[in-house]
């Protein structure tokens, strides 16, 4: 059976926070829309599940978000995801420029947890806290010219 990897779904505290900041990184918005109803109950599993969303692709159009913020029911905040957690852990990017990047990611209060680090030459990588706690990846492959 082939299969292939549709999006990645995040639910979000502020929708329109957390496009711009994928927006600024070079994604695009694809489709957005506002969902409730019978079939969204029984898809996600929650009765009267009403939300905003989203759709986001990056620019070689092989990788796309679904971004969500819940109208109903109300969304529950938990402790942002440590790298060291079980679970959904991260979503990296490559980038050409990390540093532009990161400049980029900063304008929307975004900041490395500690720093950038090299590796083996071959990638400048760090993990970033984004919008409703999100941990972001970003490396720059260093092979390339």
């Amino acid at each position: 059976m082939p299969i292939e990897l549709e999006n990645v779904g995040i639910a979000v505290r502020d929708l329109e926070a957390t496009i711009a900041f994928f927006t600024g990184l070079g994604l695009t918005v694809i489709g957005r829309d506002t969902v409730s109803g019978e079939w969204t109950d029984t898809a996600v599993g929650l009765d009267r599940n009403h939300a905003k969303i989203a759709m986001l692709q990056t620019p070689g159009g092989n990788g796309r978000l679904e971004l969500f913020e819940y109208i109903h029911p109300d969304a529950v905040d938990t402790e942002p995801t440590r790298p060291n957690e079980i679970g959904m852990h991260r979503i990296a990017f490559s980038v050409d420029d990390i540093d532009e990047a990161l400049q980029i990611a900063a304008r929307h209060g975004c900041r490395p947890l500690r720093g950038v680090a090299t590796y083996a030459d071959i990638y400048k990588l760090t993990y970033i806290r984004g919008p409703s706690g999100i941990l972001v990846m970003l490396a720059q492959d260093l092979t390339k010219n």
